[in-house]
């Protein structure tokens, strides 16, 4: 039986790792072949953008539908697959779920995956979900566990020294959550060189390359001088190994690098064309889109924009499930499809990864999997008596949707299914987070067996390097 984890042992043992991380020294480079840098001749795409769908998205509700029901005071919950009627997308005898059009309409450009199975770890909480997404490893780890993006940055370096090479877009640390969404946020053991570039609202992300309100730019670069001589002369432990002193340094300078270029001005929405603003423009989420594809047109190598994880908001769905959808959907619909279509416009989307997913999905009667059910986190009765009951509740991880466009993705694609009846999990071609690791890794050229030895043992870009690359998904 799987230990019921709460936040407090969460928070513990990834607190633990991250103190471990800061004072490692550092990782040494295997010998084996992944640990070269660079693209390999292969590699079918050199940059990757993540669009986060935050909170647990439906798969019945957005993109794998089922038979839809009509609200009705008194129904049994049972009846309900789907809160949505299904819309034809651009593929033959493939639906989406109502609301989601515009990206119906791009699918022949990119694949649909129906199959992606989320880990069993006992009672679900969704920032454990997340950091194994994000990172690959299930919590805890006695090792920091680098994010995917920081792999990323590692392998392949900057595409432009300027551009931060790993830029997360939308996620705030003010919100519920925060210290255990910090625990993925992190390029743990590689260095502070390494981390994401935090951007928490994009129509104030030039602020985030700017001297503080008030300050001048001389006593800005002073103060960076002083910090850089603050960190060079300090004890040995006080910020880490030396390793991780120089890797805070390194990060320190491509921040103040950026600041005094010219490239700073992909972070100002402001002088995007009204006529594109206004397409992204949904919120957030949908400026975030806009500002990871100005980031892609000058040189970010990893970009993540997320609809923002804060408990009981946004995919987040405990009660009025359908009715909060409907808002979801308005604020990613228009905003991916455009992204999609401006990269492809440009020449950009042949080498420009781009993955849409969600820790796990959600059903109305089922929590976990139908064999592994969890303790049972929402009052989600059998039968309807309010629509704020109507919708998908509970956690469910044994069947959730994914969409990969560009960088050698297939296009038009479909690949798996789920079963049509409740539970309606995955019966054709489970795909498992290391499984989607790897084929982005692939896509970018870096082997499989990357690693890099950390407190004397290999630590690998997916656990014990036994992820493959699901090379079907691939052209």
């Amino acid at each position: 039986m799987k230990y019921t984890w709460n936040r407090r042992d969460f928070l513990k043992k990834t607190s633990a790792a991250t103190l471990a991380a800061m004072a490692a020294n550092a990782p040494v480079a295997s010998m084996l072949s992944g640990c070269s840098t660079g693209i390999g001749s292969s590699a079918s795409a050199d940059t990757v953008i993540l669009l986060w769908m935050a909170g647990g998205m439906a798969h019945t509700e957005t993109f794998d539908p089922k038979r839809y029901t009509a609200y009705e005071k008194g129904m049994e919950g049972n009846r309900v697959l789907s809160t949505f009627k299904p819309v034809p997308t651009v593929l033959d005898g493939i639906n989406f779920s109502a609301g989601l059009e515009s990206i119906g309409k791009i699918m022949d450009k990119g694949t649909l995956i129906r199959s992606y199975v989320a880990a069993d770890m006992g009672h679900i909480l969704h920032s454990r979900h997340q950091y194994h997404w994000h990172t690959c490893y299930e919590p805890p780890q006695t090792v920091a566990a680098p994010h995917i993006g920081s792999w990323i940055a590692k392998q392949l370096g900057p595409k432009n020294p300027v551009i931060p090479a790993f830029v997360d877009i939308g996620q705030r640390f003010t919100v519920g959550e925060a210290e255990e969404l910090k625990a993925f946020h992190t390029s743990g053991f590689l260095g502070n060189a390494y981390a994401p570039f935090m951007i928490p609202d994009p129509t104030t992300g030039l602020d985030s390359v700017r001297p503080p309100v008030g300050m001048t730019t001389k006593r800005f670069e002073g103060r960076n001088q002083l910090y850089n001589e603050l960190i060079k002369s300090s004890p040995v432990g006080e910020f880490g190994s030396d390793y991780q002193k120089e890797s805070l340094k390194q990060s320190m300078e491509q921040a103040y690098m950026l600041l005094n270029s010219p490239e700073a001005k992909a972070f100002d929405l402001s002088t995007e064309p009204k006529e594109s603003y206004n397409i992204y423009n949904t919120g957030r989420f949908g400026l975030g889109c806009l500002l990871a594809r100005r980031l892609t047109e000058q040189g970010a190598r990893f970009i993540s924009v997320t609809t923002e994880y804060e408990p009981f908001m946004g995919w987040d769905t405990h009660e009025n499930g359908h009715t909060r959808l409907e808002k979801m959907k308005k604020l990613i619909d228009g905003p991916v499809a455009q992204l999609i279509k401006d990269l492809d416009k440009s020449g950009r989307l042949d080498r420009t990864m781009i993955v849409l997913a969600s820790e796990f999905s959600r059903d109305m009667m089922v929590e976990g999997r139908p064999d592994a059910k969890v303790l049972e986190q929402v009052n989600q009765p059998d039968i309807l008596s309010d629509l704020k009951f109507y919708g998908m509740h509970r956690h469910f991880t044994d069947g959730c949707s994914m969409l990969m466009f560009g960088g050698g993705a297939k296009k038009g694609f479909v690949y798996g299914k789920t079963a049509d009846e409740r539970p309606c999990k995955t019966i054709e071609k489970p795909i498992k987070i290391d499984q989607i690791h790897q084929t982005i890794y692939h896509a970018l050229g870096i082997p499989p067996d990357t690693q890099y030895e950390v407190e004397k043992r290999p630590f690998y870009t997916t656990p014990d390097g036994k992820g493959k690359a699901e090379k079907e998904l691939l052209v």
